[in-house]
């Protein structure tokens, strides 16, 4: 690695890249020994893990900042699973809790490590970078004010609620601050995780009962189950659904897509695929993104390989995310860049409202959530605070879903992000959800300049999950879902703006001192 000053004193890095397995390889290990010995050390000693975790993270920004982006990724993944390999050690169901929240302590502790180098003139800080980051830094001032408020009301589902907004934006910042600063490659990353995923998604498929054999799936469920019989969810699922669950392969079967809309098809039950992150939904975003990724970068074989794992997890949502986004690349190279934004912001529009509609008509749970976020909005536009409303309250549990149904909405907000976010935040649900745009149009207009599909997936898949976002709460708020997306955004804008940024710098120094550049 080369590091060069520019002429007014930023450090740009310039980095002659390695074979794709000299990275690749302890990539793999550093994240797995990051994830993997936290259960393990929390088991023992939590503050040790706690104080363990942190230094790993700082470690890794320091010593291997290339890696992080992808280190993030990773443990976001597979966390779940290594706690349902451990789960036979743990004793309570609340201990499970907390240990499955490492993934997010340790992303944390990378973006704020990288924050702070960046605050330091460590990272680059170019005035592109610098104006994104500021209206980053707004986003998260504006979500903290509302945490705060929040907090004093309902402390634990505001915290959830603080995670579950700042972690897709922990993303895009360290995948931003990483990428404008080095030369970061992810596509043999991506590639090789993809593989694994595929293969734990198809050993779960056909073997179900020794997937969970090997990961001790029945120990892990059982402590979910407790904590729903405690909390009141399966009482409230059940009232909702008419469905009672026996066994754990019960409470796995759904109807495909989850719609009464396709009653009429005879589809009959199948049972979820849930990765090894442990969540269908979560899962499905996941190899949905892989997917559309994977054809990005050339390698369409694999990417087919993944749609029968995204039609067996029964998600809407990213099926939806792959259908626009593909429809979004066919229609750009057909009509060009400009008209395929406006169709294709027009068909979300149109979508939406169909969706609605339809919602209405049939009882749709999320739109019912949806409008009562709406009218929560209408009643108190400046919000009510984080984890007031929503999904965690302790309202949800005393829905009476039918009355809902039949007045077509609810009081509060369930099962809808964007409802959620307004019934909250109010008028300030605004900032995160511009930001989010604002970022999506940043990658679409680099793809609208290059070309590059990876960019156009990146410019696009945040605007569908962001549609998604009216329609489920797990679009906004599972990082495998709107945080993959950000963290692509954050590397395709980061790199070009390094790109830029290095194709100044040589032409700067080759003026002053007659140097060319290798390449």
């Amino acid at each position: 690695m080369s590091v060069r000053n520019s002429p007014d004193g930023r450090s740009v890095q310039a980095v002659t890249a390695p074979p794709a397995w000299r990275e690749l390889v302890p990539t793999f290990c550093i994240a797995t020994a990051t994830i993997g010995f936290a259960p393990v050390l929390h088991l023992a000693n939590p503050a040790l893990a706690i104080t363990v975790e942190v230094l790993v993270g700082i470690a890794i920004v320091v010593s291997v900042p290339t890696y992080a982006p992808a280190i993030a990724i990773f443990v976001l993944f597979f966390q779940n699973m290594f706690v349902s390999i451990l789960s036979p050690l743990v004793p309570l169901p609340s201990d499970l809790d907390f240990i499955k929240g490492y993934n997010f302590l340790v992303c944390s502790v990378m973006w704020l490590a990288t924050f702070a180098l960046y605050l330091l003139g460590q990272r680059n800080q170019s005035a592109e970078v610098n104006r994104i980051m500021r209206f980053g830094v707004v986003t998260l001032a504006v979500v903290s004010l509302y945490f705060a408020i929040g907090f004093g009301q309902t402390g634990q589902a505001a915290a959830v609620y603080l995670r579950n907004i700042v972690l897709p934006l922990f993303l895009f910042q360290l995948s931003l601050l990483t990428a404008a600063t080095y030369e970061v490659r992810i596509t043999p990353f991506l590639a090789t995780l993809a593989v694994i995923l595929m293969l734990c998604g198809y050993v779960e498929l056909a073997f179900r009962d020794v997937w969970l054999a090997i990961t001790n799936g029945y120990t892990f469920w059982g402590f979910d189950e407790l904590k729903a019989t405690h909390s009141g969810v399966w009482e409230a699922q059940m009232r909702a659904t008419g469905n009672v669950p026996v066994d754990l392969k019960d409470r796995f079967s759904f109807d495909f897509l989850n719609t009464p809309l396709l009653e009429g098809f005879g589809l009959s039950k199948m049972l979820r695929i849930h990765g090894p992150n442990m969540h269908p939904i979560s899962f499905a975003y996941g190899i949905g993104f892989l997917g559309l990724f994977l054809f990005s970068v050339g390698r369409p074989l694999l990417a087919l390989a993944a749609l029968p794992l995204l039609v067996f997890c029964s998600v809407k949502g990213a099926l939806i995310v792959v259908v626009f986004v593909v429809a979004g690349w066919i229609s750009t190279r057909l009509l060009g860049a400009v008209v395929t934004l406006l169709l294709g912001l027009l068909g979300l529009i149109a979508f939406a409202v169909v969706a609605i509609r339809i919602g209405l008509q049939i009882g749709d749970y999320h739109v019912i959530g949806l409008m009562g976020g709406l009218n929560g909005f209408l009643e108190n536009p400046l919000g009510r605070g984080l984890g007031v409303g929503g999904n965690l309250s302790e309202s949800y549990f005393s829905i009476d879903w039918s009355a809902a149904q039949a007045a077509g909405t609810i009081d509060g907000a369930v099962e809808s992000a964007v409802g959620v976010l307004l019934y909250q935040m109010g008028i300030a649900a605004f900032v995160p959800l511009a930001f989010y745009f604002t970022v999506a149009l940043k990658a679409w207009r680099l793809y609208a300049s290059s070309g590059y599909l990876t960019q156009g997936l990146a410019g696009f898949g945040v605007m569908v999950v962001l549609l998604n976002g009216l329609f489920q709460e797990e679009a906004l708020f599972a990082p495998l879902a709107l945080g993959l997306m950000l963290s692509l955004a954050g590397l395709v804008i980061g790199s070009d703006v390094r790109m830029r940024t290095v194709a100044v710098e040589d032409a700067a120094l080759a003026q002053l001192t007659g140097y060319q550049p290798v390449t």
